[in-house]
């Protein structure tokens, strides 16, 4: 299969604490177009949006980006994602695709390119990134996911679990999941035909449906994890994170 590479940010206005998220406004640009200039500045490979309605497809297109209109009704990301590519590749010209999330308007390109690294492997069917946790209260809150893996490579390691818990348990360090994968086409395909697992619905992460598929996940580990949007103190924070680096 081809190795080409296109990445693609699934979007959706639907937002319990943020509504309307993808388009409010981070220093005079929507933030999902702020996740297309990062996933643009990483220079893999073409960006395109997957939306769930029309705003947000303008929104993208007037910034000069490519965008899908897909079903509002998506159950997730990646189901987004799979839409968007039979509308946007049936010809499968692209055998990598990358999964970034709309809402990490900080994320660094070289980030987004760090997770290609571990599909040199062929045995590899998905990666992904993590960085080590330098915050006391990071290491037991739930809402910082926490990768476990057993170490391959220094930067690497094979993903053996994702967890809301504070794991592995001892002295040493703990990684903090970022929610950005590389599929191999055929494994993306594959996940999304999988239905939701018992560990999936009982920690509510998703990858875990690949583990317990027996698909291998590798995690490449960068420096450090990038501000997720999801309040509008998270909001406020991206903005002053951007404006310092303009």
């Amino acid at each position: 299969m081809s190795q080409q590479v296109l990445t693609v940010i699934p979007a959706r206005r639907a937002s319990t604490r943020l509504p309307d998220k993808p388009l409010a406004d981070i220093c005079g640009a929507p933030m999902i177009v702020q996740v297309w200039h990062r996933a643009i500045a990483a220079g893999i490979g073409p960006v395109l949006i997957a939306a769930d309605g029309p705003e947000i497809a303008e929104a993208v297109r007037a910034a000069g980006g490519e965008a899908v209109l897909t079903d509002p009704g998506l159950p997730s990301g990646s189901d987004r994602i799979a839409a968007a590519l039979k509308i946007f590749d049936p010809e499968r010209r692209f055998g990598v695709i990358v999964n970034l999330q709309g809402d990490l308007p900080t994320i660094e390109p070289a980030s987004v390119r760090a997770a290609l690294a571990p599909l040199a492997d062929s045995a590899v069917d998905i990666a992904t990134l993590a960085a080590r946790i330098a915050r006391e209260d990071d290491r037991t809150n739930p809402n910082v996911v926490k990768a476990v893996g057993a170490p391959i490579a220094p930067t690497r390691l094979r993903a053996l679990y994702f967890t809301r818990a504070t794991a592995p348990w001892g002295e040493g360090d703990l990684f903090h999941h970022i929610g950005l994968y590389a599929y191999r086409r055929a494994a993306l395909e594959r996940f999304v035909a999988l239905p939701p697992s018992a560990l999936e619905k009982r920690e509510k992460l998703e990858q875990l449906r690949a583990l317990e598929a027996g698909m291998r996940i590798d995690v490449e580990i960068v420096d450090a994890a990038p501000l997720g949007v999801d309040t509008p103190e998270d909001l406020a924070r991206a903005r002053d994170i951007l404006k310092g680096r303009t």
